[in-house]
């Protein structure tokens, strides 16, 4: 098994991508903390990997309230004892054009996918020191390197996800912690159900595999980065997109 009795926070794992890794982190021997902002769906999705025989629990955790942050990371390392591998994949959209963007909607976004996920590498970067090894990695998107109509506050963040990967993995390399990203396309996910039938007919046509992708690649991608195969992958940014980036 790939990730044997390694300890694992999957953020945003209610569900999406996030639920995917969990599953795949779990089959390949890691102890998996679910953690999510929703309670219900949480609890019952780990409940259905506990019965399958799996090592996962699940911790509820708003990643834009820095204390909730601190309580998870306090729990889970109450509950197992270290964390080796860091998964900051919670995130949320509130897509608008430039001219109707609201400033609460904007900074919303901030505040999650790039706030949450300096709060959650900052809180777990103790507990990874003290062992002298690591691994985070960070969800960007396809959006923060292109951009996207109607996403100003998306890409931005997805974009400064990338700057905040490359940072890291030049501070925290020496140290044993490898920093990298992963950058999804167009992945069927509650995201992509939102969007418009039409729209979705132009956004596929830009994919030279001409569909969307699944979950689990964007999960296995993950998978690759946390297991001993990426010893030597630092500061990357994985494009699973289809090709869309060519």
């Amino acid at each position: 098994m790939r990730l044997q009795d390694k300890v694992a926070i999957i953020t945003g794992a209610a569900g999406g991508i996030g639920f995917a890794a969990a599953e795949i982190f779990a089959r390949e021997g890691a102890k998996v903390a679910m953690a999510d902002f929703n309670v219900e769906q949480g609890e019952e999705l780990a409940r259905g990997l506990q019965e399958k025989g799996y090592d996962v629990s699940f911790f509820q955790v708003n990643v834009a309230d820095r204390e909730s942050v601190d309580e998870m990371v306090t729990n889970v390392l109450s509950a197992y004892g270290k964390i080796d591998i860091l998964v900051n994949n919670a995130g949320i959209t509130r897509d608008a054009m430039l001219a109707k963007l609201s400033t609460a909607d904007f900074q919303k976004v901030l505040d999650v996918n790039l706030t949450g996920v300096f709060h959650c590498t900052q809180a777990v970067l103790p507990a990874m020191l003290a062992n002298g090894r690591g691994r985070i990695i960070n969800t960007s998107s396809v959006s923060g390197v292109y951009g996207n109509v109607g996403q100003t506050n998306y890409a931005a963040t997805k974009a400064g996800v990338v700057g905040m990967t490359k940072t890291w993995a030049k501070e925290l390399g020496r140290k044993g912690i490898n920093v990298n990203a992963v950058a999804p396309g167009f992945i069927e996910t509650g995201m992509t159900a939102k969007v418009p039938e039409k729209v979705m007919a132009q956004m596929l046509q830009m994919v030279p595999l001409a569909r969307l992708g699944k979950p689990e690649d964007i999960a296995n991608a993950y998978l690759f980065l946390a297991s001993d195969e990426a010893n030597y992958v630092n500061g990357t940014v994985l494009h699973v997109d289809g090709g869309i980036m060519m």
